[in-house]
């Protein structure tokens, strides 16, 4: 795990508060702001995977720094 699967974590909790609160209170930009956060939060989690590919895939000891 890397910082990406942490901070796309994160973003994706955060959005998913945002998006249930706007529901709550009837916030259609708030429930949108939500989801982008979520859509956002995946994207850096799926970076976070490639990353851990490349390393696994290009050796940990080569000096590669992703």
């Amino acid at each position: 795990m890397n910082a990406n699967h942490i901070h796309g974590t994160v973003r994706s909790l955060v959005g998913k508060v945002q998006e249930q609160t706007g529901h709550i209170l009837g916030n259609r930009k708030q429930v949108l702001r939500g989801l982008q956060r979520q859509v956002l939060g995946a994207a850096e989690r799926r970076l976070g995977d490639f990353q851990e590919a490349a390393r696994r895939t290009m050796g940990h000891g080569r000096g590669l720094h992703l």
